[in-house]
């Protein structure tokens, strides 16, 4: 695929402070293009530590069509549609919190309203010894990758998603590890998108008055890693949705229908009220 975007054109707003099932931030988000929906990952309220998520369902109008509770999954940091041959979608996120993150991952159908827990899905632990697994779906590629760490130390595997369904996790495509997100390595990884050959990555953090001032306009960076030499071949800074409040820069994704654009989250408003927003870019 060589539909790579360059980060250095203009990002175009496509939903503004959107309200979803709960108050918190996003955390990731992903797109079912065949039945245009989006899927948006929260932490529930006093759900850090234990891994409870709210999983969101939206028109692409932004209005929210449905909810359900994933008890015990993870952080939510990035998450993937299959649109599989016969017609079913998979939302895979990450699962077997610990610490608040998930250390395998799973697939899943959307039932609205429902709950589900570790016993109700199937864990996948693709990579033995490692922990925080976070997955993303690239169906124009038909590849997954995982985001993992093992010593510390944070690394990509990628895989044919049928062979990953197949639980063949020994023929993979790549392992590279994960090029800097950001220019300072204190600030944090904030999620990223499989894209073909291509990883989007984006760090940074909400405004502060001290650290990041809204004056500056943010600390937000997107970075775009090459899988196949495992080099970061673009660093930029952001300003998309500078004008938001609060403005914390949370997930990443990409669509392919209609030309390829690259979408990133921004969570605003109060807290306990927050807000979401999707800026995109496209190939200039």
């Amino acid at each position: 695929m060589t539909d790579r975007i360059d980060l250095d054109v203009s990002a175009k707003r496509w939903l503004r402070e959107t309200a979803l099932a709960e108050g918190t931030v996003l955390q990731s988000f992903a797109f079912d293009e065949v039945h245009r929906h989006l899927y948006v990952l929260q932490v529930r309220p006093g759900g850090g530590e234990t891994g409870d998520l709210r999983l969101n369902k939206l028109d692409y109008e932004g209005e929210l069509l449905g909810s359900m509770k994933l008890q015990g999954f993870g952080h939510g940091v990035s998450m993937g549609v299959q649109n599989a041959a016969d017609g079913k979608v998979w939302l895979w996120t990450e699962a077997d919190a610990k610490g608040g993150y998930g250390q395998g991952v799973t697939r899943f159908q959307f039932a609205d309203g429902a709950t589900r827990t570790g016993k109700d899905v199937n864990i996948r632990k693709p990579i033995p010894g490692s922990i925080n697994n976070q997955p993303s779906v690239c169906m124009a590629s038909g590849r997954i990758a995982v985001r993992y760490r093992v010593k510390g130390k944070p690394r990509y595997r990628i895989w044919d998603l049928d062979t990953f369904v197949a639980r063949d996790y020994d023929h993979r495509i790549a392992d590279i590890a994960q090029p800097e997100a950001h220019p300072n390595s204190k600030i944090p990884f904030q999620g990223y998108a499989l894209h073909g050959d291509t990883i989007y990555q984006l760090a940074g953090t909400a405004y502060d008055p001290e650290d990041n001032p809204a004056a500056a306009f943010g600390n937000a960076y997107l970075s775009t890693v090459d899988i196949p030499s495992g080099t970061s071949v673009q660093r930029m800074r952001t300003e998309a949705g500078r004008s938001l409040v609060y403005r914390e820069p949370e997930g990443l994704a990409v669509r392919h229908k209609g030309g390829t654009r690259l979408f990133i989250g921004f969570a605003s408003g109060a807290a306990g009220a927050r807000r979401f927003s999707l800026y995109s870019k496209a190939p200039a």
